[in-house]
């Protein structure tokens, strides 16, 4: 016989000190202070279960720019201004690789800083051992700071625990302005591009249906701030190299490889037709005066689709060959565009109101190889945004690292800084 035990996390007095330091009515330090009076360790119910540290709460379907993430984002100023006012949170020495198991003096300043920040119940106490209290309290912070939730402190978790309090306060009030911009009308479907977390919300009635991972500009190209409407799908598209990439790409790779072309399906269009490679001088930029064209398949820049919007910047999100980016911590490496992950399942949900282009006819398409715009009958507003920190309630404050350096402080750069 099986037999089920149902565990519940019951807040000990320590606990409920820590909950209310977060919301503003209890000093930080004043938990720190119970904790250490309590012998090492709180008041632990036996049946805490360490997944109470609310990881679930972490991830919502709240869009970022609803009203409501507004009224979150007010309240998380007002938490980290507690927070600020009574010292902030203490560093944590960035020397030791720290994860589930180990017992090390760096882990008490761990859990110091994980229990200020409300991501570690104050009753899980004070000890030198990260256990599996602790681990969870890591996984829910990496996820708050887009990070990968492996529970192991390496230097970019290192490096977003380091920041202190009172810079992540001035992150917030920089982007709760931001917010407020956008607090009007948005229509009742779109597309959402927050360039800091390299994601994707497509929003329906105030709810997130669908969040794409993306890859955005590099910081030498940047993705740029817009407001638009998705007007157009093109299914197999060619893709015409800008002129910029023509200049700091294609030349290069040419003058290293004759061939490189011609292996990638890129023809050389000019004013009477398509123009030989072997008449143009590759040492000159005398290239750039040509259009530079890649036929629609499998190596195609921009793979089966790209979505299509007016805009002042010839910028487009598309599919992309090259998935295993997706995986990357730090995604920005296109030239401005917008790559993006299951890009089928957005076009889909793009198409929706569209006559005659349901999901199998669309794949049906992808495989014939052809190229076929399509005019959405119903254009989607879609808005390129810089949110770098935002909240989802409950105590939850989520940043980004600040990859364009838009908020003004050079340590919330941190894939500059490592």
């Amino acid at each position: 016989m099986t037999i089920k035990t149902s565990r519940r996390f019951f807040l000990s007095g320590a606990g409920v000190l820590a909950m209310a330091a977060f919301s503003g009515q209890v000093q930080a330090q004043d938990v720190i202070s119970e904790i250490l009076q309590s012998n090492g360790r709180g008041n632990w119910d036996d049946t805490f279960d360490a997944r109470a540290s609310d990881g679930d709460k972490v991830a919502s379907n709240l869009p970022i720019f609803s009203p409501q993430t507004v009224m979150y984002i007010e309240q998380a100023v007002g938490q980290y201004s507690n927070i600020v006012a009574q010292g902030g949170w203490p560093m944590v020495p960035a020397t030791k690789k720290l994860e589930l198991g180990v017992v090390d003096p760096d882990v008490v300043a761990l859990r110091k800083r994980l229990m200020v920040s409300g991501d570690l119940p104050a009753s899980a106490g004070i000890s030198e051992s990260f256990d599996t209290y602790v681990d969870a309290a890591v996984k829910r912070f990496q996820m708050r700071h887009g990070l990968p939730a492996d529970g192991v402190l390496g230097k970019y978790s290192y490096a977003a625990m380091n920041i202190s309090a009172d810079v992540r306060l001035g992150q917030l009030q920089t982007n709760l302005v931001r917010l407020r911009t956008m607090s009007g009308d948005l229509g009742p479907r779109y597309v959402m591009v927050n360039i800091p977390a390299a994601q994707i919300e497509a929003v329906e009635n105030d709810r997130v249906v669908l969040r794409h991972t993306a890859i955005v500009g590099k910081i030498d190209r940047q993705t740029p701030i817009l407001n638009s409407a998705i007007n157009e799908i093109i299914v197999n598209p060619y893709w015409n190299a800008p002129e910029s990439i023509v200049r700091k790409d294609i030349i290069p790779l040419m003058r290293k490889n004759p061939q490189y072309l011609a292996e990638n399906s890129i023809r050389i269009l000019g004013p009477n037709g398509e123009v030989d490679p072997t008449t143009i001088d590759w040492s000159t930029e005398d290239a750039a005066k040509f259009r530079f064209r890649q036929d629609p398949g499998k190596i195609n820049a921009m793979a089966s689709v790209k979505i299509n919007f007016p805009n002042p910047h010839a910028t487009y999100m598309h599919d992309t060959p090259q998935q295993g980016l997706f995986n990357k911590l730090m995604r920005f490496d296109s030239s401005g565009c917008v790559r993006v992950q299951n890009v089928r399942d957005l076009v889909t949900w793009l198409l929706r109101d569209t006559p005659g282009w349901d999901r199998q006819h669309f794949e049906a398409t992808i495989k014939s190889g052809e190229s076929v715009p399509v005019q959405l009958s119903q254009p989607v507003p879609v808005y390129f945004t810089y949110i770098s920190a935002w909240s989802t309630g409950d105590g939850v404050a989520h940043f980004r690292d600040d990859i364009y350096g838009r908020d003004g402080v050079d340590e919330l750069q941190l894939s500059q800084a490592l």
